[in-house]
């Protein structure tokens, strides 16, 4: 097995060429001509995952977000991301990120969101005419209170608590949700005929609404992390006897705690 096998899956299911112009999806460290015999997959690329795949014995990891973003003018141990590089290249791991890529098919990041909620008619959110798209937009099957949308929301996405908007003065039929930070795609929410956009990263002025919308800030993090199952699922899938893990301190590495 090579990293291109790998990624070849991954991209058959969220193509490079869809990403964001500013995102950095695909092989960030490493070559596709390199062997792989273990493959971690996590949700943030940090030294501890480096660490876990080291120890592990994988020569690939996976994740959502990239581990270069931003341009990087020096490489050191000063920084997390410098930490990880040089972890990485120093245990020989090749290092891939589906991004946007995964934010942008209707079976990816938000399309695990609709389906958490047991939505229905769930279709792309913004397209760009192609078939993909930013978010999605569903209905429940039968209207709901704002008060039940909550504890609706609250359950499915295993919340302590959330960020919320003035309830509505309409019951909540329409939802729709973007995972990570969807602050941009209010105004598509509104226009879809939605009462409850989901995302996270909510700015406080954005929870100024109308009467007949509301919006629910239910965590960068909790909105996205299905997608490392769905990463697993189709690894594990096209290869049955390989060895691919999820990392299992996976949920203990959101870095965003609520006390």
């Amino acid at each position: 097995m090579i990293v291109k096998d790998i990624t070849d899956v991954i991209e058959a299911f969220a193509p490079l060429g869809i990403q964001e112009g500013w995102d950095n999806s695909g092989l960030i460290i490493g070559s596709p001509e390199d062997e792989v015999h273990k493959v971690m997959l996590g949700f943030d690329c940090t030294p501890e995952l480096i660490d876990e795949a080291a120890e592990w014995g994988a020569d690939m990891v996976v994740t959502h977000h990239p581990l270069i973003f931003h341009a990087m003018k020096r490489i050191n141990g000063e920084t997390q991301t410098g930490r990880a590089v040089m972890k990485a290249v120093r245990s020989g791991i090749a290092v891939y990120a589906a991004h946007t890529t995964a934010d942008k098919v209707i079976a990816g990041v938000s399309g695990a969101m609709a389906s958490r909620l047991g939505l229905v008619n769930v279709r792309i959110l913004d397209e760009d005419g192609e078939g993909t798209g930013l978010g999605t937009v569903g209905d429940f099957p039968s209207p709901v209170s704002p008060e039940e949308a909550v504890r609706i929301v609250k359950e499915k996405f295993s919340l302590k608590v959330v960020r919320c908007s003035k309830f509505p003065d309409v019951p909540v039929s329409r939802v729709a949700m973007c995972g990570g930070s969807g602050a941009s795609l209010i105004p598509a929410a509104v226009k879809s005929g939605a009462q409850l956009f989901l995302s996270g990263d909510i700015a406080y002025h954005n929870f100024f609404t109308d009467n007949d919308f509301m919006i629910m800030d239910i965590g960068h993090f909790e909105s996205e992390v299905d997608i490392v199952q769905i990463l697993f699922s189709l690894i594990r899938k096209n290869f049955p006897n390989f060895a691919v893990r999820i990392s299992p301190a996976l949920m203990e590495s959101n870095p965003v705690h609520y006390l």
